[in-house]
């Protein structure tokens, strides 16, 4: 099988397991409101990191608009790789001249999207801007991180409808945007969109929730069966009298439906057994001939019901639906006349990334945040829908972070002229530094470590889980099955393991793991009461 690699592959592909964690500390006086939004100063690489223990598995969409690294953008390798090779890389711009552009990009992009891979939830997806200079590469190695199966497309977005003039041959019209799905077999992975301009006349059908079409939920394709996709091979019963749908049989719903053609051959649905039992309300079971039942969905009408039509989005993105040059104009209108930025993206293209990757309750997550477009768009989205959408957005420099992402969400919380919402979208956010390492080189705890730290950092090691700050009690972090997690970690000297400190654990069935300074329990004692005990520093794990 073919391989991808570029100078400096082999030193960068566990470089994210090098970095030391990051303290992430939060900046007040920058900050709006309590909120679970986030705004990060500093290196995305280092704060994807640090996010690691908060939100592992947990971010449903990604946005990100990497450079593009065309020769013009003068941005600066400055990852500190182990490696002779890119140590003579580091601060130094990037330009057209440079005969190891490319591998620079691929060599900063790579321990990035690795750790953007880990931090997407598995109905996670995330989408990517990007142009002719790298877009082949990206693909590449986007097919290496989260695997070719989870291609879902390559959008075409027209961003200049008159072409650009000083393209040699062809006046270039067009970026692209690169869309992976963590796992493509997840039937929650992409949302469709509200139809428009769909005829009455197609929709034959009424019931509670108004008029609407049966698609066949079969996939008709001649290769599918229970050997290409097992997942999508499975019975469905039918309540012979309502045409109701259940995924159990039952006295009620008796007839057995597999994906079966005319022929009797065999394909598969285009729901899995979890989309089918969170939407079952819109399937309905339908008799074609004697013993032949088929299984639809019913496809709704947006009518005077509030019930709407959907469908699947198109992979070309026209200028005319989201307008570009709209990104340079809001930008003009929250900073007084000038634009911080040449090429900011529009607010409308992200929203419509937002709404095909996420609910209104999820996750968005931009690592190369630039002015806060995406940061906007959350905003807007949940004063427009009443959503609660949360975003983190990072940007390394600090005079973008402070003076033009900060300021542009606070007016858009707060409101400015010529604003979609003149009122404000309200929320808020917190602004947060990456405040020194975890760990120091020696392994010993950075003594500005709070707590909170500390704790997410150990509870995630042991479970890979995300702990929530608000349920820890009387040093009590959680559980994972059958073990139980304990933190001391208060003062030095404090942090010590024996007889009065150990009582309110001994309450907890099961295995008791408690990280402290030192313990002075036997070993008997610790043997009959199933404690394990974790040296701080010396015994915590390294993720």
């Amino acid at each position: 099988m073919p391989q991808f690699t570029w100078i400096g592959k082999d030193k960068v592909e566990n470089h994210d397991k090098d970095l030391s964690f990051r303290v992430l500390k939060p900046n007040k006086s920058l900050s709006v409101g309590d909120s679970d939004n986030l705004l990060i100063e500093g290196d995305n690489l280092e704060a994807l990191k640090a996010l690691m223990p908060f939100y592992y598995n947990k971010v449903k969409c990604i946005y990100i608009d990497p450079p593009y690294n065309t020769g013009n953008e003068k941005w600066v390798y400055n990852d500190k790789v182990n490696s002779p090779q890119i140590k003579k890389w580091l601060n130094s711009v990037v330009g057209i001249e440079d005969l190891e552009r490319h591998d620079k990009w691929l060599c900063m992009m790579y321990p990035r999207l690795k750790l953007l891979h880990e931090l997407l939830g598995d109905d996670g997806v995330i989408f990517i801007s990007i142009d002719d200079n790298e877009v082949n590469n990206l693909r590449l190695m986007m097919d290496e991180i989260f695997s070719p199966k989870n291609f879902v497309s390559l959008i075409s977005v027209q961003i200049n409808p008159r072409g650009r003039s000083l393209d040699r041959f062809l006046a270039k019209t067009h970026e692209y945007i690169l869309l992976y799905a963590k796992n493509i077999e997840n039937d929650n992975a992409i949302n469709l969109i509200p139809k428009e301009g769909i005829s009455l006349k197609s929709y034959n059908r009424k019931d509670e929730k108004g008029i609407y079409r049966e698609l066949e939920l079969r996939n008709r394709n001649p290769v599918f069966g229970r050997n290409n996709r097992p997942n999508l091979y499975y019975p469905l019963y039918v309540n012979p009298s309502s045409g109701k749908i259940s995924l159990s049989k039952s006295n009620d719903y008796t007839i057995e439906v597999f994906p079966l053609n005319s022929k009797r051959e065999e394909g598969c649905w285009t729901w899995g057994k979890n989309k089918v039992a969170s939407e079952i309300n819109k399937l309905v079971g339908k008799k074609v001939s004697t013993g032949v039942w088929r299984i639809a969905r019913k496809d709704y009408l947006y009518n005077e019901e509030g019930v709407e039509s959907l469908a699947k989005a198109k992979a070309i993105w026209l200028d005319s639906e989201f307008n570009n040059e709209n990104g340079k104009e809001t930008m003009r209108k929250i900073f007084g006349g000038n634009s911080p930025f040449d090429y900011p993206k529009s607010v409308e293209l992200i929203k419509h990334c937002i709404k095909l990757g996420s609910k209104n309750n999820d996750i968005i997550l931009d690592s190369f945040a630039g002015s806060g477009t995406t940061g906007q768009a959350v905003l807007e989205l949940n004063k427009e829908d009443g959503g609660s959408r949360k975003f983190i957005l990072v940007e390394l420099e600090k005079e973008i972070a402070s003076k033009v992402t900060a300021t542009r969400l606070q007016k858009v919380i707060q409101g400015y002229d010529g604003a979609l919402f003149p009122e404000g979208t309200g929320q808020g956010f917190q602004y947060l530094d990456l405040n020194g390492e975890l760990f120091d080189n020696g392994g010993f705890i950075n003594p500005n470590a709070q707590y909170e730290d500390l704790a997410s950092y150990i509870y995630f090691t042991e479970t890979h889980s995300y702990l929530d700050l608000a349920s820890i009690k009387n040093l009590y972090l959680g559980s994972m099955g059958q073990n139980h997690y304990f933190l001391l970690f208060s003062s030095k000297g404090k942090n010590v393991l024996d007889d009065k400190s150990v009582k309110p654990m001994l309450t907890q069935d099961g295995t008791k793991v408690i990280y402290a300074d030192k313990c002075l329990l036997d070993e008997e004692f610790c043997l009959k009461n199933n404690i394990i005990f974790k040296q701080i520093p010396y015994e915590l794990k390294k993720f």
